[in-house]
């Protein structure tokens, strides 16, 4: 296994998927909150100097988080994850995708299935994210659109949010 402090993203085209890994100085417990709970959610998600905003969460199997990313102009980008499936302190997946502010998915902008799993190493955590996308073309989208990028500067933030909680 590697060690990392990085975000390390991993792109399999053919299969249309992404797998990112990053491990965090802090126990499962508390990682896990970090990524269910939207009053921690809202403090680490967007990279700055973006924020995200919950509107709504609903962290269970059937249940939706609709919230957006505000940018230094009050530009805002609605999203929503329908949560499909979840094991406490061990994986929960779901469907997330852009939206409207009502929540109504985007018809222009791809939709990704998450399976966020959560593995303690020591008094660490391995967070793995595999993402697959209906099509390359899809995957191509997301990751011009900076997904990289802004999720490693995300991933940074729950660094300094982890080491207050």
């Amino acid at each position: 296994m590697i060690e990392t402090k990085e975000t390390v993203y991993t792109a399999d085209a053919v299969n249309k998927k992404m797998k990112v890994v990053r491990e965090f100085d802090a126990p499962v417990s508390k990682v896990w909150k970090a990524w269910t709970e939207s009053k921690y959610l809202d403090q680490w998600w967007a990279p700055k100097p973006w924020k995200a905003n919950t509107q709504s969460m609903d962290f269970r199997e059937g249940g939706t988080w609709l919230y957006y990313m505000e940018g230094p102009e009050g530009e805002r980008h609605y999203c929503r994850n329908d949560y499909h499936k979840i094991v406490p302190q061990k994986l929960y997946s779901g469907l997330d995708g852009f939206c409207d502010e009502k929540g109504n998915l985007s018809k222009d902008l791809p939709q990704m299935e998450w399976r966020v799993s959560f593995t303690p190493i020591g008094d660490r955590t391995r967070v793995e994210t595999e993402i697959t996308f209906a099509s390359e073309e899809d995957l191509k989208t997301i990751v011009e659109m900076g997904f990289k990028e802004g999720f490693a500067a995300a991933h940074n933030n729950l660094d300094e949010l982890l080491a207050t909680m």
